[in-house]
């Protein structure tokens, strides 16, 4: 073999382990998406690569030995730089993916309550801001359900912290299964949740309370080691923002004396105005 035909041949063959190497980040790609469409995309892509990588070997075939001039390195020259382009173009979309799913988990961690998987205070206060703001401009309503487990401390007597805790996760789950995709659900601290309603007036929170209250009822949740289940019942207190409940504190202040009502006259209750 001729040297420029060599040369030619080398550079051809780098250009398709290239190629072969930048099928390894789009599969890796793949596997971080979370939508079909996305992953059908970057599956096409990753085609497209095998059917250039079979042009590189089919290139290789056709003109093996025939580069007999330094301008016959140009096309080599090319598809090497392609290649290259390939591979960098892959490795930096999946960087950038995994980045950004770092952040999108960093950012859940921040606002996301790790036992229950609901909001957290910090993630509520903000939400509340913001949703009183709308409220007070345009004249929505806005209503904020307090619910707490009943007999709490005796679950975790009867049945140890770890039932608790699953208990707990499982609430939360109930209550976020119930609402609508504007509601908003955060733990409020020990066994105690907050919902706040946008654009739902009093009569309207109340069902939603009720609706919670019966679910939460009827639901039998699990027990740590598949030891059978356990059921627990809730008990709500619903205030509007309307009259003297122009503010977060004596909107949550409402609801809280809503939720001790509840409690003082039995239990597995909504008390409301």
């Amino acid at each position: 073999m001729n040297p420029l035909g060599l040369v030619a041949t080398s550079v051809v063959s780098g250009g398709a382990v290239i190629m072969v190497t930048a099928i390894i980040p789009v599969r890796a790609l793949m596997a971080q998406l979370t939508t079909s469409t996305l992953r059908r995309r970057w599956s096409i892509m990753a085609t497209r690569i095998v059917l250039f990588l079979l042009g590189y070997l089919g290139y290789a075939v056709a003109f093996w030995n025939r580069h007999t001039q330094l301008r016959d390195l140009i096309v080599p020259t090319v598809f090497l730089g392609g290649a290259c382009f390939v591979w960098l173009t892959a490795t930096l979309s999946l960087q950038t993916a995994v980045d950004m799913l770092r952040v999108t988990r960093l950012e859940q961690e921040v606002v996301t309550d790790s036992l229950t998987g609901v909001f957290n205070r910090r993630y509520l206060d903000s939400r509340l801001a913001e949703e009183l703001k709308r409220s007070r401009r345009y004249g929505f309503a806005l209503s904020a359900i307090f619910l707490d487990i009943d007999d709490f401390k005796r679950v975790n007597d009867t049945h140890g912290h770890p039932a608790g805790d699953l208990i707990l996760a499982g609430v939360a789950g109930v209550i976020s299964g119930g609402l609508r995709d504007t509601d908003v659900a955060a733990r409020y601290g020990g066994e105690e949740f907050i919902v706040l309603t946008p654009h739902t007036a009093l009569h309207g929170a109340t069902e939603v309370g009720q609706r919670l209250i019966v679910a939460i009822r009827e639901h039998a949740f699990p027990l740590p080691g598949a030891s059978g289940t356990v059921s627990v019942t809730c008990s709500a207190g619903v205030a509007t923002l309307a009259g003297d409940n122009t503010d977060a504190k004596t909107l949550f202040d409402a609801a809280d004396r809503h939720l001790y009502l509840a409690k003082e006259q039995g239990r597995n209750r909504v008390v409301s105005d």
